[in-house]
């Protein structure tokens, strides 16, 4: 009990923008909090969790045959793409490069003015695909990039991301996402960023969803798909992904030294002696699963600037006080 107040009286202190902690062990959940007045309906923009959930969709595409493997060219999914001539670096980049966040792209910084203005984020991001650097190396992408990978979930499903999701995912888990939010222009986008319980998930004016920000879930919602990695793919009974996908999915495959942690596919490896690995989004939004441990942390959070690390906050009081519990 001790360890639990002294963990809220840091919350309240130093991750003063934490919306909900909720930790399960063997899928009973042991602890569920809601701070800054949110509720359990309260939902989140979670930020790059959500491109861990393209990769479940990606996943989920494999086993069903849309996607025949992860080694094909990105350029196979858009034939009627034109590359610029003279380009061949892009030619050669495979899903696989994407999902690892080893792809080249053209630009320094991202141009994200210019890539939010246009109707098409997805041939956008293609684009910008390519250029002079190394397939190959981490390169970590937020927001530019991770489109390609939604568009191709639309070209072979032939449904949108968000109906996709539904019904092979999110329908299963009885997780509910309102439907798409499209901005008409950059106001509408800015202010969208400071509303708090924003639903649905952010598509361009194409109709394709986001893959690398723009999904808002509940925090239980979070903690589902957690527990769903956790039980290897199995939810009541039923196998909604491949216990193969999720292995592969969730170790080391690349390596980012800025932040010094390993990368899967578009999930973050955190201990691979453990298998305890995180989809993790700004501001510090986190479904973390421990495979050793039995445990799932799910952490939804406002947005803030350079919030303070959930990993430590996980490793140094969540872990220690649930680890030992039945």
């Amino acid at each position: 009990m001790m360890l639990k107040t002294k963990m809220e009286k840091i919350i309240n202190s130093s991750y003063s923008n934490i919306g909900a902690i909720l930790v399960l062990k063997n899928g009973k959940t042991l602890y569920e909090n809601y701070f800054n007045e949110c509720t359990v309906t309260s939902t989140f923009h979670v930020f790059s969790v959500t491109k861990s959930i393209i990769s479940i969709l990606l996943g989920i595409a494999i086993d069903k045959g849309y996607v025949k493997s992860i080694n094909q060219k990105v350029l196979d999914f858009f034939p009627d793409y034109a590359v610029k001539r003279g380009e061949k670096t892009i030619q050669k980049v495979t899903l696989k490069d994407m999902l690892t966040m080893t792809a080249p792209y053209k630009y320094k910084s991202e141009p994200y003015t210019e890539y939010f203005a246009s109707d098409n984020w997805v041939n956008s991001a293609l684009d910008l695909l390519g250029g002079n650097g190394k397939i190959g190396e981490f390169r970590y992408t937020p927001v530019i990039g991770p489109d390609i990978l939604s568009g191709i979930l639309v070209k072979t499903t032939g449904q949108s991301v968000l109906d996709f999701a539904t019904e092979y995912l999110f329908s299963l888990l009885g997780i509910n996402v309102e439907g798409n939010v499209v901005f008409h222009n950059k106001e509408e986008q800015l202010t969208w960023y400071k509303e708090k319980n924003v639903r649905g998930w952010v598509a361009d004016r194409a109709g394709v969803n986001t893959a690398g920000w723009g999904l808002n879930l509940t925090p239980a919602a979070m903690a589902k798909i957690g527990q769903l990695y956790l039980d290897e793919g199995v939810w009541k009974g039923e196998q909604i992904i491949s216990s193969d996908w999720i292995n592969e999915s969730t170790k080391e495959h690349s390596r980012c030294n800025q932040w010094k942690l390993s990368y899967g596919y578009l999930w973050w490896i955190i201990d691979e002696k453990e298998h305890a690995y995180a989809a993790m989004g700004d501001g510090g939004n986190v479904i973390y699963v421990n495979t050793k441990k039995k445990i799932v942390v799910a952490i939804a959070s406002f947005f803030m600037p350079h919030a303070k690390d959930r990993l430590k906050l996980i490793k140094e009081y969540i872990e220690p006080m649930f680890e030992n519990c039945v």
